[in-house]
């Protein structure tokens, strides 16, 4: 089976498959008493993630070295969900299923530089089918026809505005296209400043429109390479000073804090961002009316028990941070929420809080009922994924095929071969102590593995070898197992 392009679904056709795939359903907010609230206009979306951001690497998440005021602030008067998860942590599979709110099986992007199908019904284009003006810029990595190439119309999954290109790390020399314009562009300056201030631009544009917005901003930072943001924010960090995690091995520390500083350069020069996006939904009097999204694609292990970047199940690679603020609907004070929200859960929760019908293609839960006070729909068991190891986990590298559960207290993982992985994470915050084949936990390794079993059978994922799914989605890889970059 390849993934065949498809014709882009015209505006009618798509009005007519979201009515049909939301027949029956429940409606996607809870009634309310509050009638100002159930006249109210619909709610623009403003969704901002980053690239590589682990959920412990902020201030308000206990991070003692990095600085970032914009973002502490907003966890004091967002839903902080702290224990969000990556259901597969790299670039273009989390994307696809932030696009999609289905599973890296379901939708086919497990790895990164292939395409999400243009058959796919996305969440701009359930925006748009319900009036929603659609624009994205930034960092896409869902068109896999190379990382440089132009991306046309009918590949955009329903975003109208579009300044992006499909993958670049270079952020002080970046390139973008610009609408319908086969033409190569550059960011001015450091892109993540220059991406923000389009944002703004777009934001003053369409404030006050008689249509609401769905506006998505994808940053490259703080992926590496680390020392590349601007000096200002490198000046704040000193690599000697770094208080490092205890799970990074003596013999990396050096280089670890190296990294690290400038890591934390780009989260705080992102942090200023994020700072400068709010200001300006004030400025505009539309804060009280978006739906305001901070967030990240997968974390970063840096060095974490001797790991570099992504992929891995641990939990600098697989928490991220996730706030939302909406305060119509959700009042002005912020919240930490107990559940385990997992990546597919995004576009049917932001859908449910802009009441916008949910499409039966969706796999994910809808969290804007328990958002507002109703019951946590999460089982309690966030599963994550490793269809086929590639790139900078191959298996050379100690990359494997992997399903595991993260819980509020266990972290599971089975690889082909059978457990791997078990942590007590109430015990043991940072993952030293691996229990599987301790025989006084036999017993929870059990139940934890059952537990799994019967998630994957839930989800219909039969635990393949990764060959089997790259045969079934016609992929092209190299000896890694890795798409190459360009065709």
């Amino acid at each position: 089976m390849t993934n065949a392009l498809k014709p882009a679904l015209t505006l009618a056709a798509l009005v007519s498959l979201v009515a049909l795939a939301t027949s029956g359903r429940a409606p996607a907010v809870e009634p309310t008493a509050n009638a100002a609230a159930e006249t109210a206009p619909a709610p623009n979306v403003l969704f901002v993630f980053a690239d590589q951001w682990r959920a412990d690497a902020l201030g308000y998440t206990g991070d003692p070295n990095v600085k970032t005021p914009h973002l502490d602030r907003l966890a004091e008067q967002a839903f902080n969900f702290p224990h969000a998860v990556s259901s597969c942590p790299v670039c273009s599979p989390y994307r696809a299923t932030m696009m999609t709110g289905r599973r890296p099986l379901s939708h086919g992007v497990f790895l990164n530089d292939v395409q999400l199908s243009d058959d796919a019904l996305t969440i701009a284009e359930v925006a748009a089918a319900r009036g929603y003006q659609t624009a994205y810029i930034g960092k896409w990595h869902l068109d896999g026809h190379g990382r440089s190439a132009y991306i046309p119309p009918e590949r955009r999954q329903g975003f109208e505005y579009f300044k992006a290109l499909e993958c670049t790390h270079n952020y002080n020399r970046s390139f973008y296209y610009a609408g319908d314009d086969p033409t190569k562009r550059v960011w001015e300056g450091y892109d993540a400043i220059a991406q923000t201030d389009d944002a703004i631009g777009y934001l003053r544009r369409h404030a006050h429109g008689d249509r609401p917005f769905l506006l998505v901003l994808s940053w490259g930072a703080p992926h590496n390479p680390y020392e590349t943001a601007p000096e200002r924010f490198r000046a704040m960090y000193n690599p000697a000073a770094i208080r490092l995690r205890p799970t990074v091995p003596p013999d990396e520390a050096d280089v670890a804090r190296r990294e690290l500083a400038g890591y934390y350069a780009h989260c705080s020069a992102l942090d200023e961002c994020v700072g400068k996006l709010w200001r300006a939904l004030g400025e505009l009097e539309i804060e009280r009316d978006t739906i305001f999204v901070f967030t990240s694609d997968h974390g970063d292990m840096l060095h974490s028990h001797g790991e570099v970047r992504k992929q891995r199940p641990w939990d600098e690679s697989i928490r991220v941070p996730l706030l939302v603020r909406y305060p119509r609907r959700l009042g002005e004070s912020g919240r930490k929420l107990d559940a385990l929200i997992n990546a597919q859960d995004l576009m049917p929760t932001l859908l449910g809080l802009a009441g916008v019908p949910i499409p039966a293609s969706v796999e994910g839960k809808d969290y804007s009922r328990y958002m507002q006070g109703g019951e946590n729909p999460s089982d309690g068991a966030a599963l994550v994924t490793c269809p086929s190891p590639f790139g900078e986990w191959t298996r050379a590298r100690g990359g494997r095929e992997i399903r595991g559960l993260r819980t509020h207290r266990y972290t599971y993982v089975r690889s082909l071969d059978g457990p791997w992985l078990l942590y007590d994470n109430q015990n043991d915050p940072y993952q030293l102590d691996n229990l599987v084949g301790k025989p006084q936990h036999a017993k929870l390794q059990a139940e934890l593995d059952a537990r799994l079993r019967r998630k994957l059978r839930q989800t219909g994922d039969e635990f393949l070898p990764g060959a089997a799914y790259i045969e079934k989605w016609g992929y092209p890889v190299n000896e890694t197992g890795t798409v190459p970059y360009t065709p």
